[in-house]
């Protein structure tokens, strides 16, 4: 930890090298017979000492006091003693008083001009983002940042972090300014500085755990945030806080630079190879493999509950604090951008003339990222989880008051989500629109060739990112009308109940669907039998004292497994569960950010008969990733489209998470150590000695790349390190969240056995024009075998909610 500046402590230049710099502080000691001069200091200043005298002086850029004692045989010992320590002190006390003065005048200096540098490039990130949609301009990568771009409460988060890291620096530099002649002058910064900057920023209110006392509901019902859900450590799991880190991060400078980003830099011994290589060597598939046992659905299901759980914000500027370079034009690391270079034997490279694609980091949480220390821990960069931990329907809720509340249909008192006002899907309700004066959903023109075609804007839902391909939009619109189903429902069971209560009953119904959906139905496929019945299978109980916020490897690599499970279309299905020939199914490139697709285009149902109809993509280490993830994502026209497999590799560099081997420690599976070892892991020779010659070393692998080329464990999709990794994080949220469906209190015993019927086979069947499904959606069956009609299928049971009588109060 820095040391207090107000502190004094004598050292002797001769043996402390940095002694000589101590301009700001320095202690001149003479006694009998020295004749001594203090160095650096201005001739007036010099301390000339006879042999019966002991002077203290103490130097400083706005300080010279100087205290004369007789000599020491004029006074006894203690009272020398007594007079020196009188008066170190009371010079000490000047000095500090009047350091701090100046302090307190740089940190507010600082601060302010940090809040004008970071307002001035969001506004014009801002206005340059709107008016590329406005002349659709934009490109792959204003994509992938808009739709990361912080709202709401996480904006503000964002904005503090980006006003202390630019605040911290200016003032370093002051420091640094004024000492010149000091060689630790960053040490200066201390904790009770950051403390003050953080306070100026607003950063303070970021790390300050909420009072939960005069919260409404909070034994019922879970707050918007999260907050609140562990008496004692009310931040846990609650939206805009840091993810949990299970290793410490490993940066290029230990504190915030990600591995890579001088790529001369060696890590264990090897330099890392660029991402983009890695991606065209060993993720390149020139096929597609169909998975022989799940459907499409299990694909789009996990990137809905990795919606509920993860959203990690990015910068939301385009150009550079310090020096006002465009990312999106240049290919130099400056933050925020951390491009992603282009090898010069890639075709992009020759074709299009393009030496990068560029990257924008995430955004840091609070206070992290500086040198020094701030709130009792070390400030190396963390990143921010912008929603709830706990699997809670907030993608379709919202993550905080203020979205929550702009969600709902407010015109009458009901509790129901508001609907759209223009369209109809058949009948029933589609998703609303999000109210924006520009649209960045307006590809309809661009996609189909014709500028004058209709558009529409992007859905409104609880999650930004609800409108990023159609399959998603579906399970969206799903689960919006069926909590307007429940409200209708509850209501006719209790009509005392106002809107308040018949919102929330139904919200706290839809978050238990989601907990026992994705732990009976879902995991079980992605882990396997024998991890699953390990970590997950019974459920142990609340335990206040385990963490459910969201590990960073898990949101930045393990659970991004579902990348390489994709099909390369998005499938659309006629009544017979043939392929529509009104709406034949598009590319996945061309059904991403297109709401069109769903309004004017056969609506809800075609999609989702495609998502339980056919299978997703089997990944192996022979069929990684279709170029539909790889070479054309969110690619509208001509513009260069980005590589995903790229992106989260270098997101896991930008992240700071560690190499594949030491994930393996961490999950008490064997590391490979060399090309022997790594070829018994892989169980493919070929593969081993590939990986090798890119990185050097296994200890180097990029941990999301080690993680999804591992053969599957029995079971499951995932190898052993991403089912370890993914049933331990799916653990913590369960035995963390004190409102879990099953927890004692929270539902009563029959409403449990009512919810425990649950199935999405109904789900589907109360909110679509769908008359017949397979029984258990995940598991792929050709039609005529595994279907059943929607008739079969017991209703969902409310009656345990039924109040039979009003309640006294």
């Amino acid at each position: 930890m820095c040391e207090n500046t107000c502190s004094q402590r004598y050292v002797d230049p001769k043996t402390d090298s940095s002694a000589s710099a101590m301009s700001q502080r320095q202690l001149n000691f003479s006694g009998a017979g020295a004749q001594q001069e203090s160095r650096g200091t201005k001739a007036s200043s010099r301390s000339r000492h006879k042999s019966s005298a002991f002077t203290v002086t103490v130097h400083s850029s706005h300080t010279h006091i100087g205290l004369h004692l007789y000599s020491r045989e004029r006074m006894s010992t203690s009272l020398f003693l007594l007079m020196m320590t009188a008066g170190l002190d009371l010079s000490t006390r000047c000095l500090a008083d009047a350091e701090s003065r100046l302090n307190v005048r740089d940190i507010e200096a600082a601060v302010l001009a940090a809040k004008a540098a970071v307002d001035d490039a969001y506004k014009f990130s801002r206005h340059e983002s709107l008016a590329r949609v406005r002349r659709n301009a934009v490109n792959p990568s204003n994509v992938m940042r808009l739709v990361k771009q912080p709202i709401g409460a996480s904006r503000t988060a964002v904005r503090a972090a980006d006003y202390m890291h630019v605040a911290v620096k200016l003032f370093r530099d002051s420091l640094k300014r004024r000492h010149k002649r000091s060689i630790n002058a960053t040490d200066l910064i201390s904790e009770e500085h950051l403390q003050v900057i953080a306070d100026l920023t607003g950063c303070t209110p970021r790390h300050r755990a909420p009072s939960c006392k005069m919260t409404p509901g909070m034994e019922e019902y879970r707050t918007a945030s999260g907050a609140c859900n562990n008496r004692k450590n009310t931040r846990w799991g609650s939206a805009n806080t840091p993810f949990a880190r299970w290793l410490p991060a490993e940066y290029q400078d230990k504190i915030s630079l990600p591995k890579g980003w001088d790529p001369t830099m060696k890590v264990n011994c090897h330099r890392l190879p660029m991402v983009r290589e890695v991606s065209n060597r060993i993720m390149k598939t020139a096929s597609v493999e169909s998975d022989p046992l799940y459907t499409q659905m299990v694909s789009v299901f996990g990137q809905w509950v990795d919606h509920d759980i993860t959203l990690t914000p990015q910068s939301p500027v385009i150009r550079s604090f310090s020096n006002g370079i465009n990312c999106d034009s240049s290919c130099e690391c400056t933050e925020p951008c951390f491009p992603i270079k282009i090898p010069w034997d890639d075709p992009r490279y020759h074709e299009n003339s393009e030496e990068c694609m560029a990257f924008f980091r995430s955004a840091a949480a609070c206070g992290s990222g500086n040198t020094g220390h701030f709130f009792g821990d070390s400030t190396i960069r963390q990143q921010m989880n912008a929603v709830t931990s706990f699997i809670d329907a907030s993608q379709v809720y919202g993550s905080d008051d203020l979205k929550t509340r702009f969600l709902r249909n407010m015109t009458k008192d009901q509790g129901l989500l508001k609907h759209n006002r223009v369209y109809k899907d058949n009948g029933r309700e589609h998703l609303p629109f999000l109210g924006m004066t520009t649209n960045m959903c307006a590809t309809r023109g661009r996609i189909m060739n014709d500028p004058n075609l209709e558009e529409v804007p992007c859905f409104l839902v609880g999650d930004q990112r609800g409108s990023e391909n159609i399959g998603l939009v579906t399970i969206h619109s799903l689960m919006s009308r069926e909590h307007n189903r429940l409200v209708h429902a509850l209501a006719k069971l209790n009509p005392h109940w106002k809107g308040e209560r018949l919102y929330h009953e139904a919200r706290k119904i839809m978050g238990a669907y989601f907990q026992i959906l994705t732990f009976r139905d879902y995991l079980p496929l992605i882990v396997g039998s024998d991890m699953f019945n390990k970590l997950l299978s019974t459920y142990p109980g609340y335990d206040e004292n385990v963490d459910p916020s969201i590990a960073n490897v898990f949101a930045t690599a393990a659970f991004r497994f579902g990348h390489t499970t994709f099909q390369p279309f998005m499938f659309r299905l006629d009544e017979e569960y043939k392929e529509h020939k009104d709406y034949p199914s598009p590319p996945l490139h061309k059904s991403l950010f297109t709401p069109w697709r769903i309004i004017f285009e056969g609506g809800v149902d075609p999609v989702l008969r495609g998502l339980v109809g056919r299978q997703a993509k089997l990944n192996s280490q022979d069929h990684m990733m279709s170029d539909e993830m790889r070479e054309k994502l969110f690619k509208f026209s001509s513009k260069l489209a980005q590589d995903l497999s790229s992106l989260n590799m270098q997101r896991g560099r930008d992240h700071g998470l560690p190499g594949y081997n030491d994930w393996r420690r961490f999950c008490d599976l064997s590391p490979a150590k060399d090309l022997a070892e790594l070829t018994s892991v892989m169980q493919n020779a070929d593969l081993a000695v590939e990986l090798l010659d890119l990185y050097g070393t296994p200890d180097n692998i990029d941990l999301w790349l080690g993680g999804i080329i591992e053969p599957f464990v029995p079971g499951g999709r995932v190898g052993p390190l991403f089912a370890c990794l993914i049933a331990t994080q799916f653990q913590r949220i369960r035995q963390g969240d004190r409102l879990w469906w099953e927890n004692e209190g929270v539902f009563t015993k029959a409403q449990k056995k009512s919810l425990k019927d649950t199935s999405l086979s109904r789900i589907i069947c109360d909110n679509t024009g769908i008359t017949d499904v397979p029984t258990n959606p995940f598991l792929y069956k050709p039609r005529g075998s595994g279907y059943t009609e929607c008739t079969d299928i017991p209703a969902f049971d409310l009656s345990p909610w039924e109040e039979i009588s009003e309640p006294m109060s």
